[in-house]
C-alpha cells in the first residue's frame, strides 16, 4: 500500500476508535432499527444457500461492536444450525473492546481485512457489514476473503453502495445521508467529522455492478443481489468457486 493509502487507512481506523463508545446508539437512531431486518435477511439467505446444518466457522470482517456476529448466532439457533466458531476481525481496538464486552463468547482478532490471521480454506462464511467501503485496498481484501473461505464457502456483503442513476426515492435517500445523518450521528458521538465521512465514503465507493465485477474477479460466483429501503442498503451473496 502507498504511503497515502496507509495514512488514509490509519485515519479511518482512528476515527472508529474515537466513536466506538457511542457507535451502537448512533447506528440505532440513524437507521431507526431497520438495519436489523437487513441483517436477519442476510443471515437467513446465507444459511439457506449453504444448505448445511453444521458450520465450522463464520468470520465477520470489520466486525465493529459485534452485532452481526450475534445475528449469525441467533439466526442459526432459530434454524437449528450448529456453529463451531464465530470469529470477529477488525483493525479498531476501540470497536473490538466494545464487542468483547458485549459478546465475550466469540473470538476476536485485531487485524486488517487484507491480513486475516486464519488458515487457507478454513471458513464456511465470511461477512462484512457496512465495512467494505472503509477498506482502502478492496481488491486485495476480496482475494483474502477468497483465500480464507472453503470451496463453495460464501461471502456476504451488506453495504451502502454508490447510486449511479438515482430515482426520486434515491435522491431522498441521498438527502438523508448527506444532510440529516451526519448531524444526528455527530450530535450523539460528538464527532461530526466521523459522520460526515459516511456520505463522502459512499460517494467515493463502488456501484452495485462494480462490486459484482470485483467479486467475480476475485474468484466468486454471484448468487444474490438485492437493495433494500429506497436502495439505502444492498446485500450481495457470492460463492467461492
Amino acid at each position: 500500500m502507498s504511503n497515502s493509502g496507509t495514512q488514509k487507512q490509519e485515519k479511518i481506523v482512528s476515527m472508529f476508535d474515537d466513536i466506538a463508545p457511542t457507535y451502537d446508539t448512533a447506528n440505532r437512531v440513524m437507521s431507526m432499527g431497520v438495519d436489523k431486518s437487513w441483517r436477519r435477511k442476510a443471515c437467513d439467505l446465507a444459511y439457506e444457500f449453504y444448505g448445511k446444518k453444521s458450520v465450522d466457522r463464520i468470520v465477520d470482517v470489520a466486525c465493529g461492536t459485534g452485532d452481526m456476529m450475534d445475528f449469525w448466532r441467533s439466526r442459526a439457533e432459530k434454524s437449528n444450525i450448529d456453529i463451531s466458531e464465530i470469529v470477529g476481525v477488525d483493525p479498531s481496538v476501540g470497536m473490538v473492546d466494545v464487542a468483547r464486552e458485549k459478546y465475550p463468547k466469540f473470538n476476536y482478532h485485531i487485524s486488517k481485512a487484507t491480513e486475516i490471521p486464519l488458515e487457507d480454506s478454513s471458513s464456511d462464511f465470511l461477512s462484512i457489514t457496512y465495512g467494505i467501503r472503509n477498506v482502502v485496498e478492496r481488491e486485495e481484501a476480496l482475494k483474502e476473503f477468497n483465500r480464507v473461505l472453503k470451496k463453495d464457502g460464501l461471502v456476504i456483503i451488506l453495504e451502502f453502495m454508490k447510486n449511479e442513476n438515482p430515482s426520486l426515492l434515491g435522491k431522498i435517500r441521498d438527502f438523508y445521508m448527506n444532510r440529516i445523518l451526519p448531524k444526528v450521528g455527530g450530535f450523539i458521538s460528538k464527532n461530526l467529522e466521523a459522520y460526515e465521512y459516511l456520505p463522502n465514503s459512499i460517494g467515493d465507493f463502488a456501484t452495485v455492478s462494480q462490486m459484482q465485477n470485483e467479486l467475480e474477479s476475485a474468484g466468486f460466483e454471484i448468487l444474490y443481489t438485492k437493495s433494500f429501503s429506497m436502495d439505502i442498503s444492498t446485500l450481495l451473496i457470492a460463492r467461492k468457486k
